[in-house]
């Protein structure tokens, strides 16, 4: 939840016809600064500019954006608190953890239960950052995940959406089932995005099943009195943040089309998380047995940390809100609570679940809400000022919007509540490059979301029901960078999309050591293996009591004198995989 709440109900709409330079000038846009000393081309430019924005944007236009900004940034100046009055509880959700954590049988029957619902599943990916802070030059879904394959972020998630989809076919018995996948883009990645779906025929997936929606700017505010700003003589614009997946939903109709087609539940992940599609079905089933509106995907949080809670807050009036809450006002929020403040309990971890942003949503409530608000989400502004007065900016502003405060649409009959998972089950990320990450905790770089994604497969092998002998892990320093590395495991989705599936096509006894790398493709069966070197398997059938000893394909340093020639994405790693030894099966 950010600092605000505003949202403009279906009914406020824009002024009609064409903005002018006269019209901008007076109210209710009061704009005339815009065009003091502009030339005749600079005027016609702007007002070509602002008609273009007022036609993109939901309900109410630019007149309605304004009026909200006027509204919130007033609040921001008198230090109004929208949690003001509010009291938090812990919340109500699915804890998958300890007796009802991956391996129980607890576990198992939830995440049947989401394989049965693959069928009415949609997927969206909001998809609009550059990879320009992590020192790549493209998209984010451009980068490559782990080094083992070389898969891109991207082509992870088409795999697990082409192996769900593989699944509800069986199911359903529709050979030409697809499960939609509509991805938010912003100006700066829509066509590179568009080329690297192209240039990799969409990672399998059919143009069908794919929406591109991309994400426009909003008008920069200047002051609390909602002036734009200008820079490079037309009016400065910026993000409005990726709550603006809803609008955008409902701009393409999609909920409602997907709600005809009897679908029932739509996921949102985001860019580099893919730790999050192995316990999907999980996460939908828990959806299902609850007949949550809104669910989000939760971990374990550590008091402090850099990300929101989900909490229950309890108005004056006695009404009920489960939403996240942005980390920086948790203290506050909380500090009235019998734990005094963001502390840990018993547990040591914050009772209020860590929010990661995997949000599941039922798809019928989903486009009715949209339809009542036009798509628009609660928004809030979070200015820089220059003092304690409150009358002027350190730079301009804008007004943003969260995917995550949905709720905040939601009446009292909608169930909203949240999964908490293990870290290792459903969280990694990319957000550091190689100069900052060595001083970050954790460091949530390519080396450590490459590493998390091997030990996340390494616990499911674990609980597969097979005897198995893994190596344990031993340090691994890039750059100055250290992670715990054991083998490198990648179990494909086409393999095992999940852990009920993994446990079906493993048996016997499975022994890997450290040094080992290996990949799993296909309606593959696998009865005892003695794995010491790198062994690549795909196709269709079983390998029974393989014994592979090779030299292996160890991650090695890249030397400084080649650095400069590798990849992209070799150079925001420090590292390569080494052509060593493989030994491939293609069954």
């Amino acid at each position: 939840m950010g600092c605000g709440g505003s949202v403009t109900k279906a009914g406020e709409y824009a002024e009609g016809g064409q903005l002018t330079a006269e019209g901008l000038s007076g109210e209710p846009y009061n704009q005339a600064h815009l065009f003091e000393g502009a030339s005749k081309e600079e005027t016609k430019a702007i007002v070509a500019q602002l008609n273009e924005i007022n036609t993109q944007m939901p309900l109410g236009g630019l007149a309605s954006y304004l009026r909200r900004a006027r509204n919130l940034l007033s609040d921001a100046k008198n230090d109004v608190n929208p949690l003001s009055g509010f009291v938090p509880h812990v919340p109500v959700g699915e804890r998958l953890v300890g007796d009802k954590g991956v391996g129980t049988e607890y576990y198992a029957e939830i995440e049947r239960l989401g394989m049965s619902q693959l069928s009415k599943c949609a997927f969206c990916l909001v998809a609009g950052g550059l990879g320009e802070r992590l020192g790549f030059p493209g998209i984010k879904i451009g980068i490559t995940a782990e080094l083992t394959t070389g898969a891109t972020f991207f082509e992870k998630y088409a795999r697990y959406i082409l192996a769900f989809q593989a699944h509800a076919r069986q199911a359903t018995g529709d050979i030409n089932l697809l499960l939609p996948l509509a991805i938010m883009t912003s100006g700066d990645t829509h066509v590179p995005t568009v080329q690297f779906l192209a240039q990799n025929k969409n990672f399998g997936l059919s143009s069908e099943q794919i929406v591109l929606m991309e994400q426009a700017k909003v008008p920069a505010l200047m002051d609390p009195e909602a002036r734009l700003g200008k820079k490079d003589g037309l009016v400065e614009t910026k993000p409005h943040g990726h709550g603006d997946v809803h609008s955008l939903l409902h701009k393409h109709g999609l909920p409602k089309k997907w709600q005809a087609e009897g679908r029932k539940w739509l996921v949102i992940f985001q860019d580099t998380n893919p730790l999050a599609f192995r316990p999907m079905c999980a996460f939908i089933g828990v959806s299902a047995a609850n007949d949550f509106v809104m669910n989000s995907v939760c971990v374990p949080r550590i008091p402090t940390e850099n990300i929101g809670s989900i909490c229950k807050l309890e108005g004056s009036d006695g009404s009920h809100k489960t939403i996240n809450v942005e980390y920086n006002m948790l203290e506050a929020l909380l500090r009235e609570t019998p734990l005094g403040g963001d502390r840990p309990d018993e547990t040591g971890f914050s009772p209020y679940p860590g929010n990661i942003n995997i949000l599941i949503f039922g798809i019928p409530t989903l486009a009715q809400r949209l339809e009542e608000t036009g798509g628009l989400m609660p928004e809030f502004v979070n200015p820089k000022w220059t003092g304690p007065d409150r009358s002027a900016f350190k730079s301009s502003t804008r007004l943003e919007c969260m995917m995550q405060d949905f709720p905040l649409l939601c009446g009292p009959q909608d169930r909203v509540g949240f999964v908490l998972m293990e870290r290792y089950m459903c969280f990694t990320c990319v957000k550091n490059n190689l100069k900052d990450a060595p001083h970050r905790k954790p460091h949530d770089c390519a080396l450590t979301c490459e590493a998390d994604l091997y030990a996340s497969n390494i616990k499911l092998l674990r609980h597969c029901g097979a005897v198995v002998e893994i190596e344990e892990p031993e340090t691994t320093t890039f750059l100055g960078i250290s992670v715990k590395m054991g083998p490198r495991l990648v179990l494909q989705p086409s393999f095992s999309m999940c852990l009920e599936k993994l446990k079906a096509r493993v048996f016997g006894k499975i022994k890997i050591s450290r040094k080992s790398s290996l990949i799993v493709e296909g309606d593959i069966f696998i009865h005892d293996l003695d794995l010491d070197g790198a062994l690549d398997v795909s196709g269709s059938g079983e390998i029974k009591g393989q014994v592979v000893k090779n030299a292996g394909q160890p991650l090695e340093n890249i030397p400084e004198d080649e650095f400069s020639s590798q990849p992209p994405s070799l150079q925001i790693r420090g590292y390569r995989c080494s052509t060593g030894e493989v030994e491939v099966l293609a069954l």
